[in-house]
């Protein structure tokens, strides 16, 4: 597999329902298994342009077919990262961790010690796989109007 990592030029991107497929097809594992469902659903082509715009976007593909993305937020202390989301059929061959390179080369350009990312309570495998690349819980929390832990963070030094 020769997969390439690019950064996403919102204004020059063309591939957006391929973008949005990945993302749904990638979270669509959690539903039924995460309360509140994955914000990933209430995404639209047009709030997906919003956020590439908005954050750092990075793709990665192979030969012009799109197998994951990764978006990055610049935060005062640390970089954020969500909606890494790989295609299923891409899953457990390194495209997670190209990714995570990524974003790890621009949070030491953006001179960020840390990366930071959230995933749901109930998604143990997440954690197991976060924790294999060098990340740590740092807490819980509840997403609004729940009195019980929905999601931890995860951070990493880079």
């Amino acid at each position: 597999m020769t997969i390439k990592v690019t950064r996403v030029d919102a204004d020059h991107f063309a591939d957006w329902q391929g973008l949005l497929d990945i993302i749904l097809g990638a979270f669509s594992y959690m539903d039924g298994r995460i309360d509140p469902p994955s914000s990933a659903h209430r995404l639209t082509l047009e709030s997906l342009k919003e956020k590439t715009r908005a954050e750092i976007t990075y793709i990665a593909t192979e030969n012009d077919t799109l197998l994951g993305c990764i978006f990055c937020k610049p935060e005062p202390e640390t970089l954020y990262i969500g909606k890494l989301a790989i295609a299923p059929e891409a899953q457990g061959k390194g495209v997670g961790r190209m990714l995570l390179a990524a974003a790890t080369v621009l949070a030491r350009e953006l001179q960020k010690p840390v990366i930071r990312l959230e995933t749901r309570i109930e998604l143990v495998e997440n954690h197991a796989i976060f924790s294999r690349w060098g990340f740590t819980k740092t807490r819980e929390y509840a997403h609004a109007g729940y009195d019980h832990p929905t999601s931890i963070e995860m951070r990493k030094s880079v």
